[in-house]
């Protein structure tokens, strides 16, 4: 039901374009999914007969404000044949999920039971998710590219506008850099006093002619009186997270 290596934001697109009746969420659900930071999904109840195949699934999401949102999808089919199509419901109410199954089932007694169990299922959900989301992810191999790294690092160290970015000394080690590679760490809408605000972490790694390698950590935000675009550079990742959390709890 679920890649593993599949982002939260690929995975909420795909659920609401194969769903028939996602039109029918609240435009405030649709909202707080934007926020999604993880998810989890997990088969909670099934119904196979001859005339009958339908499937219950929880998915559950940990958003920006550290709570959680369950998404409940129905899918079914008409029984053993194999040319039916499988039609997909979701639904952000358990009553409502519930009601759409004992309807394709034709009885109450039929359809999953949600209510107490349900709900500490979603909470442990949460729990799981939160956990994952404290745990760093396993890094991808790197393909450094050689393209004028030296001068790539000078620009970004030049772009900086924070007061405790890396100095001359690692300015001048990034001149041996042959090659690097970038890669988006994080990147998250949030509020911050009340006004939208756009956070993303980068890191530029580079290849050194000594077959070394180090990094610049950059932060670029909205995070500013008047909403501008701002660059920050750091000399490792612990300090880049700490910056943006001094701007705001969310991130």
């Amino acid at each position: 039901m679920s890649d593993p290596c599949e982002t939260t934001e690929h995975h909420l697109d795909r659920l609401l374009r194969r769903a028939l009746n996602s039109f029918d969420l609240p435009d405030s659900t649709v909202d707080r999914l934007g926020t999604a930071l993880a998810h989890s999904s997990s088969l909670h109840s099934s119904h196979h007969s001859s005339v009958l195949h339908r499937e219950t699934y929880r998915h559950t999401y940990l958003l920006a404000d550290g709570s959680a949102l369950t998404l409940w999808e129905l899918v079914h089919s008409g029984g053993r044949d194999v040319r039916s199509p499988r039609r997909h419901e979701l639904y952000d109410d358990e009553g409502d999920a519930r009601i759409a199954a004992s309807r394709l089932a034709g009885s109450l007694s039929d359809s999953p039971a949600f209510g107490d169990e349900g709900m500490q299922e979603a909470q442990g959900d949460l729990e799981m998710l939160t956990v994952l989301m404290s745990a760093p992810p396993a890094p991808l191999p790197r393909t450094y590219a050689p393209d004028n790294s030296a001068d790539h690092a000078r620009r970004v160290l030049r772009r900086a506008e924070n007061a405790d970015r890396p100095g001359e000394e690692r300015a001048r080690l990034l001149r041996a850099a042959f090659a690097h590679h970038i890669t988006q760490i994080f990147g998250r809408q949030c509020d911050v006093d009340g006004r939208p605000a756009g956070f993303t972490l980068y890191e530029h790694a580079f290849l050194l002619l000594d077959g070394s390698e180090t990094s610049l950590w950059e932060v670029e935000h909205t995070a500013t009186p008047d909403g501008r675009h701002m660059c920050e550079v750091y000399e490792d990742e612990h300090t880049a997270r700490a910056a943006m959390e001094s701007r705001t709890r969310i991130c």
